[in-house]
C-alpha cells in the first residue's frame, strides 16, 4: 500500500480539482452532507487541507484551531496551488515506512498519507452530491482510503455534528455498492441506491 498511497494520493487530489472546476458560481450557496458547510466552504477547506497536508507531509501537525480563510478568485486554481505544494511536500517527504511521532502514538508516514487520500475521497463525494456532478471516483484509492479507514475512525470519534464529532455513524450500504459510496458511508454519509 504505502508503494502505492502518493499514486492514489494524486488521483483524488485530481479528482477533487475536476469538481471544483465544475463548478457553477450559482452553486457556492448549495448545502453539502456536511451539515454545517455549503459549496464555498467545502472549497474552503479543501484549499486550505492541501496546505495543512503539506506541512503533515513532513511532519508537522495540521492546525484546526486556526479559522478556514475564504477562497478569493479562481477556486479551481487555488486548489490546483495548493495540491501542486502537496505533491511537492511528498516528494521532499521521503520514505512513507519512515515512523513520525502522532498524538495517537508513532506510525509510519503511509499512514498520514492515507488519511489525506480518505479526506480528498470522502469530500470530492460530498462536493459531487451537494452538486450534482457525476465523476469517475478511483475505485482502487477509494478502497485503499476505506482499508484505512476501517483502522483508524473508531466508534470515539463518531456522533452528530452536534455533538462536536467530524464523523457520523456509519451508514449500511450494500456490499457490492460502488466503493466511493462504501467509504462514503462508512464515514457517515447516506448515499442514494443508483
Amino acid at each position: 500500500m504505502a508503494a502505492d498511497s502518493l499514486v492514489y494520493l494524486s488521483e483524488v487530489l485530481d479528482l477533487a480539482e475536476s469538481l471544483i472546476e465544475g463548478l457553477r458560481p450559482e452553486q457556492a450557496g448549495l448545502p453539502t452532507p456536511c451539515q454545517s458547510w455549503d459549496v464555498r466552504a467545502l472549497v474552503a477547506h479543501l484549499v486550505n487541507d492541501t496546505g495543512q497536508f503539506a506541512g503533515a507531509a513532513v511532519g508537522g501537525r495540521p492546525d484546526r484551531d486556526v479559522p478556514t480563510p475564504e477562497v478569493r478568485g479562481d477556486w479551481a486554481n487555488a486548489f490546483r496551488a495548493g495540491a501542486a505544494g502537496l505533491r511537492a511536500a511528498w516528494e521532499r517527504a521521503g520514505d512513507l515506512s519512515q515512523e513520525i511521532e502522532l498524538p495517537i502514538g508513532r506510525v509510519p508516514r503511509s499512514f498520514v498519507a492515507s488519511q489525506q487520500i480518505a479526506e480528498f475521497a470522502v469530500h470530492s463525494w460530498d462536493l459531487a452530491t451537494a452538486t450534482g456532478q457525476r465523476p469517475s471516483f478511483p475505485d482502487q484509492a477509494c478502497e485503499a482510503a476505506l482499508s484505512w479507514a476501517r483502522t483508524a475512525l473508531l466508534p470515539e470519534f463518531r456522533g452528530d455534528e452536534a455533538s462536536g464529532m467530524a464523523f457520523g455513524p456509519q451508514v449500511d450500504v450494500p456490499g457490492d455498492a460502488r466503493a466511493e459510496d462504501r467509504l462514503a458511508a462508512f464515514f457517515g454519509r447516506h448515499p442514494q441506491p443508483g
